[in-house]
């Protein structure tokens, strides 16, 4: 029993640094649009929620984050720790405990909650940063195309191309 609860630790984790690394290295680079970029690190902040208990999801989706910003952008880490975090441990609560009947549903609610915490948390990041609420509308648009983004893509890749699935077996594989 011992023994079985260690590889299930083990398992998980590596799964939680294994997001984290992911959410570095696209944090790195976006995805240039006209005015500005897309990020793809939405996409595994909400995978990490979807399939991370809250405490793994703040941990790949928050301090991965703040990790990405340090080595690449270090203005708006902490910004990026609270917002991201915060994302990835509401999509994790809700995504897990609310209509268990329906967890498809559940996550898409989830996803939603955590894109409207993400706007929101940037845009209020990027008024407190750069001391203008001008810049942060400019934005906006950026925002919300980032979050519907990640939230599409994380949807998919865990429940249209089974990643959701492959997770839960390997975890109870280890048990």
């Amino acid at each position: 029993m011992n023994a079985s609860r260690k590889s299930i630790s083990t398992v998980r984790i590596t799964f939680t640094a294994l997001f984290m690394a992911m959410n570095i290295a696209l944090s790195s680079f976006g995805i240039p649009v006209p005015g500005g970029h897309l990020y793809l690190c939405d996409a595994v902040i909400c995978i990490a929620g979807l399939l991370l208990d809250p405490f793994e999801a703040f941990i790949a989706g928050g301090v991965g984050s703040f990790l990405g910003d340090l080595i690449f952008y270090p203005l708006p880490m902490f910004v990026s720790l609270v917002t991201h975090g915060l994302q990835a441990v509401v999509i994790s609560l809700i995504s897990h405990k609310v209509l268990k009947n329906h967890p498809v549903a559940a996550s898409w609610i989830a996803v939603a909650a955590g894109s409207v915490i993400m706007v929101t948390g940037y845009t209020l990041g990027k008024i407190f940063i750069y001391s203008t609420f001008k810049y942060a509308m400019i934005k906006l648009p950026y925002e919300i195309a980032q979050a519907a983004l990640g939230a599409v893509l994380g949807m998919a890749l865990c429940y249209r191309f089974g990643l959701k699935d492959l997770f839960r077996r390997l975890i109870s594989h280890k048990q």
